[in-house]
């Protein structure tokens, strides 16, 4: 049986009926227990918004059967599916903080996998304006913005993390007086003398774990985090998504770069080069790399393999490289979204 994975990202698109947005667009990569999209396919989705947090209660839920592309793709709105409770129109953007459930089968039926929780932050509340009274919308998006806080005790080793989400804060031993960093909300901190890092996670309000840091540069991007291991030949990425460390072995002293959230390195020793990407929570591996520059670019990564005269790009929707011939020594240049 096909398995799901991860889902893939939230896309801006809004759809006004009488002056009130009444869908939010999404698209997703349907992949199999080996990680393989799975193309040309009918998948059944199942959406829910929690309320408050991650494990809120459910005020809206709704169904989707669609047929995924050649590449695995789908994309369905929010709002306009087979209605299971609640009702869109009604949800207040402007009252608590709004979470995302995806379930998803793979087969087309109803026996979901729960593909993971995630928190909509500004792009809803541009729905605040059709559910708002006695406020503006700007006042609805300033009062739902997070405002996480977080101090080192380093005479009792412990680091408090305060979650705006739920009102708490939440205590970790271990600190040794490293440095204490943020990212989107989240916090890390490294403990040398154990060799483990940890991260605090705002969408679970946890803190967690990982083994194996060695005293090397903890890399931080869009909430997410990153170290690695020189020892060990390991790098470890921290998904905030999902909640988990992801471990990728070939690490050789090459400098991990991030972007948008994703991470990559390169093992010059093999002609390899790593990208992982956070929407499907994996490592993703291209043979080629000769030593040239790693290029990032909202996301997404690049580099030249002059010996071959090839250009390798690795695309973030997709999570997958791919490969162009013809390249002959000069610039290679990126141009984000403005």
């Amino acid at each position: 049986m096909n398995k799901i994975l991860l889902f893939s990202l939230l896309l801006v698109s809004f759809f006004t009926i009488a002056q009130v947005p009444q869908g939010i667009s999404y698209q997703a990569i349907a992949l199999n227990g080996s990680g393989t999209a799975v193309v040309s396919s009918t998948v059944r989705v199942k959406l829910s918004v929690l309320d408050v947090s991650a494990i809120g209660s459910v005020i809206y839920s709704e169904t989707h059967l669609k047929t995924t592309n050649p590449q695995g793709l789908f994309n369905l709105t929010i709002g306009q599916g087979t209605v299971i409770s609640g009702v869109f129109a009604s949800i207040n953007w402007g009252i608590n903080s709004k979470f995302l459930k995806v379930e998803m089968d793979a087969t087309g039926g109803t026996a979901y996998v729960t593909v993971g929780t995630t928190q909509l932050l500004s792009v809803p509340y541009a729905l605040a304006a059709g559910s708002l009274s006695g406020s503006s919308a700007n006042e609805s998006i300033e009062e739902n913005k997070y405002a996480n806080f977080a101090f080192a005790d380093n005479g009792q080793s412990k680091v408090y993390a305060f979650n705006s989400n739920t009102s708490t804060w939440v205590m970790q031993n271990g600190y040794a007086g490293t440095t204490l960093i943020s990212s989107n909300g989240n916090f890390a901190f490294a403990d040398n003398g154990q060799s483990e890092v940890y991260v605090f996670n705002k969408i679970t309000g946890t803190w967690v774990m990982q083994n194996g840091y060695a005293g090397t540069t903890l890399v931080t991007s869009n909430g997410n985090f990153a170290f690695a291991d020189n020892g060990q030949s390991e790098v470890y990425a921290f998904n905030k998504t999902t909640g988990t460390w992801v471990i990728q072995n070939g690490y050789a002293g090459t400098t991990l770069v991030s972007s948008n959230g994703n991470f990559a390195f390169a093992d010059n020793g093999q002609s390899k080069v790593y990208a992982f990407n956070k929407t499907t929570g994996t490592w993703v591996m291209q043979n080629g790399y000769a030593g040239a520059t790693l290029v990032s670019s909202n996301g997404n990564f690049a580099f030249t393999d002059n010996g071959q005269n090839k250009v390798y790009t690795f695309n973030k929707n997709t999570g997958t490289w791919v490969m162009q011939n013809g390249y002959a020594g000069t610039t290679l240049i990126s141009s984000p979204s403005n």
